[in-house]
C-alpha cells in the first residue's frame, strides 16, 4: 500500500437499523463488503406508493427522525437481520415481531406503512432513487449512475448509495467556526464513522481516490464527497431545526462533481477489506 499517513483515531461508530430513524452508537462493529453489519437493514415502506420512507420526504413523514431503532439482539454477517425495537417520540416501544411496529407506526404517521427487512437483491438498490427527492441530490445520484458508481450500493440493505460514510471532527469544527450560530452535531449527518482528527479545515475533502485504513485490517476506498441535502437541517432528538446547517455548507464547503457544485460534509467509501472496528482504533491514509 506504500507509505501511510496517520490521520487520527476512530471517535464514534454508528449503525442505523432502520433507514431515517435514529441509530445505535457502537463500541465495536463488524465490517463486511456491504458495510457495517446491520446498517439500514430495515426501512419503512409506504403501502400506498410502494416507496421507501425517507426523512427527505418531510411532507408525508414528519417525525421519522424522532423515532429510534435498535436491534433486539446483535446482528451477524451472513444471517438475516434480527428483529428491531422502535421507540416512538412519546416513549412507546414496539417490536418488529408480529406486526406491532407496523400498526404503531401507521397510527403515528396517519398513513399505512410496513417495516420491511432488506433481502438479497432488494433494498435501496431495487427502488432506485425514488427516496431521493431533493433536486440536487437527484442530480448527484444521476451523475453517479453515469459513472457506474451507483451500482456499488449494497443490494441487501436500504443504504442509498455507498457502503460506508466517514466524517472528521476537523470538518465539524470548521463548520462551527464559520457558522457559530448553528449546531453541527455529528448526529445530523448520520455517518457510520466519525474520525477524531487534528487537521484544520475540511480534512477529508482531499481523500477522494485514496485508501483509508481503519484498525488492524479494514480498508476503505474513498470514492466521492458526501453531498448533503435538507435532511441535515431537520429537527431530530434534542437537535432543533436549523436551516443554517445547509447554508453553511453551501457557503463554505462546496465540492465539484461532474462539473457541478454540491454542499458536502464527509465522504462516501466502498469496502475493500473487511474486519472489525473499535472506538480508539487508528486511522491511516494511503
Amino acid at each position: 500500500m506504500g507509505e501511510q499517513q496517520s490521520v487520527g483515531t476512530i471517535a464514534e461508530i454508528w449503525r442505523f437499523p432502520v433507514k431515517s430513524m435514529a441509530g445505535e452508537r457502537l463500541q465495536t462493529a463488524e465490517i463486511t463488503s456491504d458495510g457495517v453489519v446491520g446498517d439500514r437493514a430495515y426501512a419503512l415502506v409506504d403501502e400506498a406508493t410502494g416507496d421507501v420512507v425517507s426523512a427527505k420526504n418531510v411532507r408525508h413523514f414528519p417525525g421519522v427522525l424522532a423515532c429510534a431503532a435498535a436491534f433486539e439482539e446483535p446482528p451477524a454477517a451472513g444471517r438475516p437481520a434480527p428483529a428491531v425495537e422502535v421507540r416512538l417520540p412519546g416513549g412507546e416501544v414496539v417490536s418488529s415481531k408480529g406486526g406491532a411496529a407496523d400498526a404503531a407506526l401507521s397510527r403515528f404517521f396517519n398513513r399505512q406503512v410496513r417495516l420491511a427487512r432488506a433481502a438479497p437483491g432488494e433494498g435501496a438498490a431495487a427502488v432506485g432513487d425514488r427516496v431521493i427527492i431533493d433536486r440536487r441530490q437527484r442530480r448527484y445520484v444521476e451523475g453517479l449512475k453515469m459513472l457506474g458508481l451507483a451500482t456499488l450500493a449494497p443490494a441487501a440493505t436500504f443504504v442509498d448509495i455507498f457502503q460506508m460514510s466517514v466524517v472528521t471532527t476537523s470538518t465539524l469544527r470548521r463548520l462551527g467556526e464559520v457558522a457559530p450560530a448553528s449546531s453541527f452535531d455529528r448526529r445530523r449527518f448520520r455517518m457510520n464513522v466519525v474520525l477524531e482528527t487534528a487537521a484544520d479545515g475540511f480534512a477529508e475533502n482531499g481523500w477522494t481516490g485514496r485508501r483509508l485504513m481503519l484498525g488492524d485490517g479494514v480498508r476503505l476506498k474513498v470514492v466521492v464527497p458526501d453531498a448533503r441535502c435538507v435532511m441535515t437541517t431537520l429537527a431530530q432528538g434534542d437537535l432543533p431545526e436549523d436551516q443554517g446547517v445547509l447554508r453553511a455548507l453551501e457557503a463554505h464547503n462546496q465540492a465539484e462533481f461532474l462539473g457541478k457544485l454540491y454542499p458536502c460534509a464527509g465522504v462516501y467509501a466502498v469496502v475493500e477489506a473487511a474486519g472489525v472496528l473499535g472506538v480508539g482504533d487508528p486511522a491511516r491514509l494511503a
